[in-house]
Parts: structure tokens; C-alpha cells; sequence
């Protein structure tokens, strides 16, 4: 039965506008986006089928263009629309972080990072500049990298620190295995940062590692 057939109350779209999103089960939302099915199944019932295919939502909204567009009822099309509610939600998040608020704890940094940085298929090296009240003057993602590793300038991030008149840093990077151990090499780049701040009079506050569950705050652990 076409979704246009079933009771008003029941359609996704109708609950959405009455109830709120998060009234909607992942496949109702998916079937939203989708708008329509295939022969034979309704968008609800295709939007269960990829579900279930790509192991969840986290699966399907990073999952690569070539195995997306495989999946019968999606299509380049559909990706190209992904990609672009993707990006304008994490510029949303980035938006609502350059309003001049002052970061009020680390866990707060901690979601935001997670959100922006999680599921990048590369490695990013991102930086939060800030000023002397802690307000956020602009989240920038500065290197990228191989999946391995980025190659980070410190000299560019302090160029970059003086230009917007920032005077505490927060910095952050993804590890795309999803282990978030640090390396030898983060803990030498830390330190390297953190020195060359100094000398400019500038605050290096925090190193997250970002992966699986929770990011990890270096200067939490005790990394340096």
C-alpha cells in the first residue's frame, strides 16, 4: 500500500508537522527524505530495506558514492541531496559557534568535535580559535590528510591564531581507524604547538582525538 493510502495520522510527513522529528523512527525519517519507493514497496519499506543493508543510519549517511548509488531506489541523484543536508547541518553546528558564545566546558567541545569530525574517511586536522573570555571567534579545519596522517604547520596555525586576534587555541584532529590512542607523533605535535604559542602569548588549551564514543581530551589524560 502507497503511503498516500494510509491513514493521515500514520503518514510520516503528517506525524512529522504534528508531533516533531523526533517522533519519527530512522526508517520513517529516511522514507521523508527518500519521498517515494520502488515497485512493490512503499518509502517506509525501502527505507527499512537500505537500513538494514548498511548497517543503520551511521552506515548509510557515510557510506561511499559508488556503494549508495548501487542500492536500488537511490542513485546519484539521491547521494548528491545527502551530501548536501550533511554539509548544511555541520555548517549549521560550525555557525552556531561563531556567535561570540564562551565555551562553558570541555564536553561541550568534546560534542561538537564529534559531530563535525567523526566518519571523515580522511585525516583533519581542525583548530577553534578563541578569545580571552573563551568566546569563539571561528572553527576552521586547516590540514587534511591521508588516512593515515596530516600534515600540520604549526607555523600556519599561529600566522592564522594573530590574523583572527585569537588568544586561546583548542585544536583537533580524527583518527579514521576509530581508535583514538594517540600516537607518538600527536603527543610531539602537541608539545611543538603548545611551545610556539607561548611565545606568541598564546593559550593552547586542549588536543582532542577524535574517534569511537566519546573524543579524547590529551590534556584530560595528562598527554602533556
Amino acid at each position: 500500500m502507497a503511503i498516500s493510502d494510509w491513514p493521515a495520522g500514520e503518514r510520516p510527513r503528517e506525524r512529522l508537522l504534528a508531533q516533531g522529528a523526533q517522533s519519527l523512527s530512522d526508517a520513517e525519517l529516511l522514507a521523508i527524505f527518500l519521498r517515494v519507493g520502488v515497485r512493490g514497496k512503499s518509502a517506509v519499506d525501502l527505507a527499512r530495506d537500505v537500513l538494514q543493508r548498511f548497517g543503520g543510519l551511521r552506515g548509510l549517511l557515510t557510506a561511499q558514492s559508488e556503494a549508495f548509488c548501487a542500492e536500488h531506489g537511490l542513485g546519484p541523484a539521491k547521494f548528491a541531496q545527502l551530501q548536501a543536508v550533511l554539509e548544511m547541518a555541520r555548517r549549521h553546528l560550525a555557525e552556531s559557534w561563531s556567535r561570540g558564545e564562551a565555551l562553558e566546558s570541555p564536553r561541550r567541545v568534546a560534542e561538537y568535535l564529534r559531530s563535525t569530525l567523526r566518519d571523515r574517511s580522511r585525516e583533519i586536522f581542525a583548530v577553534v580559535f578563541l578569545d580571552q573570555r573563551h568566546r569563539v571567534l571561528r572553527f576552521e579545519e586547516m590540514f587534511q590528510g591521508t588516512i593515515d596522517s596530516a600534515n600540520v604547520y604549526v607555523r600556519e596555525i599561529a600566522k592564522r591564531a594573530l590574523e583572527l586576534n585569537a588568544a586561546a587555541l583548542i585544536v583537533a584532529h580524527n583518527h579514521p581507524s576509530g581508535v583514538k590512542e594517540p600516537s607518538a607523533a600527536d603527543l610531539q605535535l602537541t608539545r611543538r604547538l603548545e611551545d610556539a604559542l607561548r611565545l606568541l602569548e598564546l593559550r593552547l588549551l586542549d588536543h582532542f582525538i577524535v574517534g569511537e564514543g566519546e573524543p579524547l581530551s590529551l590534556r584530560e589524560a595528562g598527554g602533556w
